[in-house]
């Protein structure tokens, strides 16, 4: 059984949501970052982590792809074309959305207050926005590669929720209609139902 760490209202979510979507199951040690629980899975503090056995991996994205590989689901095959692709969506993701996004947080609260630069966030949310219509264009089918389901449809969705959640102006119908549809997925509310319940514990 895997064990993930993190709080369910971070990017720990995406790994819940994920072993989920595998039918795989899994506990949960809701923890925030630089915790005691935290920093022994991960000597950086920062979550999530997850443990598989008598090994730990840390980042979401990496966890993701472990997890893709190791159970041979939502995702392309390593080696070929396909999976290049999804590997080309999921950086971008990472470069183009996440990391304004995540910028845009430490700006907003994160930083100490000597540290952080308010009249950045405006030019951050810009980034972000700019690269909207590109997505648009990626967005192939129900799912970003396609018909099927990848790791690249978690992260999109987590960065999509993240702007919502942040008031960034995403209000392309063919963005918010698929962010609807994933986030209605049963997977993803059982995910959501765990986390809940976990914070409230």
């Amino acid at each position: 059984m895997y064990e993930v760490i993190g709080r369910p209202n971070s990017r720990a979510f995406r790994i819940m949501w994920m072993l989920e979507e595998l039918g795989e199951d899994y506990t949960l040690t809701d923890a925030g970052a630089h915790s005691k629980e935290v920093y022994a899975a991960n000597p950086s503090g920062k979550i999530p982590a997850m443990r598989d056995g008598e090994h730990t991996l840390t980042q979401s994205v990496a966890i993701m792809t472990y997890l893709a590989d190791k159970h041979g689901a939502m995702t392309a095959k390593p080696g070929t074309v396909d999976r290049a692709h999804q590997d080309a969506v999921v950086h971008m993701l990472l470069d183009e959305f996440e990391s304004p996004l995540w910028t845009f947080e430490r700006m907003s609260g994160l930083y100490p207050e000597a540290r952080r630069v308010p009249e950045a966030k405006d030019t951050l949310q810009w980034e972000f926005m700019r690269n909207v219509p590109r997505l648009v264009e990626t967005l192939k089918g129900p799912f970003l590669m396609g018909d099927t389901m990848t790791i690249a449809d978690i992260l999109c969705t987590s960065c999509l929720n993240w702007a919502i959640h942040d008031k960034f102006p995403v209000e392309d119908p063919k963005l918010t209609d698929y962010v609807k549809a994933m986030t209605n997925r049963p997977a993803f509310l059982t995910a959501r139902k765990k986390g809940m319940a976990a914070m409230q514990a």
